[in-house]
């Protein structure tokens, strides 16, 4: 049997009533309609569920992504902003202009001196303490020198013999030139008797000026003020040994207080503003609220090559003994500047090879190093006497990591330095 015949009798059976294997359904099932379309709704149902599974999937891979992505961007912001660098700035501001400049001063004695002893001999006595106001000449200590009695002694007994050597010596030259006369000696005796004669006379003399050398040496037993002034310094009791030469002790310090010497060191930039007979102010810790008038004597006229300051000497009565020598004070002198100054805080500035700078935002917030020339430290702030402007905004606290061109973002402040 061929297929066609097979399909003839197929279609013949089901047009009989028989039903064919492929008509009879399992238990349970219902049998669909013979011209039902099922297998297309079953298709549709399932792309349509399809659709809606990955318009799920698709949303919620949406909703996940979406905000991580936005936190990504945000992250890398943050990054960005991170990485450049944050600064606070201040801009130079000007300072009053003044009429005085205070400077550290060094108050000494108008004389001083250091006594020492020129005789060899113990302590026999001091006369005066520290403190004690003396007159010139006073005696202040006296001094035991046995040795240098005894050669003083001697030295008067070899005078005197020198003296009886020099009468003998011209008695025998009278006597001599005499006898040459009636020519009872040779010329050649009478000319030795001339000539002890006067050795003995040059003998005389040299005993004469040891005897007055050892007279002065015992002058010196007596320790006396060389000027009026104020003993500072006893360094010797009664029975200390006093020896003359290296390793002598000094024995008393003499300071004249009625007037005192004041020594001041000017910067250079004020060195030309002070001249002889300026008149200035001194005042010290120990009379606080207190000014002494002070002229200015004298200057070095030349600069310290070691602190770049002029020396300056001036004069100030002290009649009352009311500053203390020796003591610490400050001097107030009347600067040559006249209009107002620049001034920094301290911790803007770099020290580096090339020198002293200072790190200034552009416009366009990039770095740029200045270097500056300072004058005078006022402590938290400097004078800034070249290399930036009022304008400039100026970083405070710079960092190593701060070079020529680098990006910064400028912190929100006031970018003023306050006025003195």
């Amino acid at each position: 049997m061929n297929k066609n015949e097979n399909h003839t009798n197929g279609a013949t059976a089901r047009g009989n009533g028989i039903p064919d294997a492929r008509d009879r359904a399992p238990a349970g099932f219902l049998r669909p309609a013979p011209d039902s379309p099922a297998p297309r709704g079953r298709t549709g149902r399932r792309l349509a569920a399809s659709a809606a599974f990955v318009a799920v999937v698709a949303g919620a891979l949406f909703l996940g992504f979406v905000p991580r992505l936005r936190e990504q961007r945000v992250a890398a912001s943050d990054m960005g902003q991170l990485a450049v660098p944050t600064v606070s700035v201040v801009s130079p501001a000007p300072q009053l202009p003044e009429d005085k400049l205070v400077l550290p001063a060094e108050i000494r004695p108008w004389r001083e001196a250091a006594i020492y002893a020129r005789a060899n001999g113990y302590l026999k006595d001091w006369l005066v303490d520290i403190g004690a106001h003396v007159q010139a000449g006073q005696l202040l200590a006296e001094i035991e020198t046995p040795d240098l009695d005894q050669q003083l002694e001697q030295a008067k007994a070899q005078m005197a013999l020198a003296r009886a050597n020099l009468h003998l010596a011209e008695t025998t030259d009278a006597r001599w030139k005499d006898l040459l006369k009636t020519a009872s000696v040779s010329e050649q005796d009478a000319a030795e008797k001339a000539a002890g004669r006067e050795a003995a006379a040059a003998s005389l003399d040299a005993d004469r000026a040891n005897m007055q050398r050892l007279q002065e040496l015992v002058s010196f037993q007596r320790v006396i003020a060389p000027f009026d002034g104020t003993i500072t310094t006893r360094a010797v009791d009664i029975g200390d040994l006093i020896t003359v030469g290296s390793g002598s002790k000094e024995l008393f310090h003499i300071a004249q207080t009625n007037k005192l010497r004041v020594y001041a060191r000017v910067p250079e930039s004020f060195a030309l503003g002070v001249a002889r007979g300026q008149t200035a102010t001194l005042t010290t810790p120990a009379s606080p609220g207190r000014e002494f008038a002070a002229t200015v004597s004298t200057t070095a006229e030349a600069i310290s090559t070691t602190s770049r300051t002029l020396l300056v000497e001036l004069d100030v009565g002290n009649a009352q003994h009311q500053i203390l020598p020796y003591s610490y004070g400050e001097i107030i002198l009347r600067g040559n500047n006249t209009g107002p100054v620049l001034a920094l805080p301290s911790n803007t500035m770099l020290f580096r090879a090339e020198g002293l700078q200072v790190v200034v935002v552009g416009p366009d917030s990039r770095v740029e190093m200045r270097p500056v020339k300072i004058g005078r430290d006022f402590g938290q702030t400097v004078e800034i006497l070249s290399g930036v402007t009022q304008a400039d905004r100026v970083i405070v606290n710079p960092t190593d990591a701060l070079v020529r061109g680098v990006h910064v973002r400028v912190q929100d402040s006031r970018a003023t330095l306050a006025s003195n």
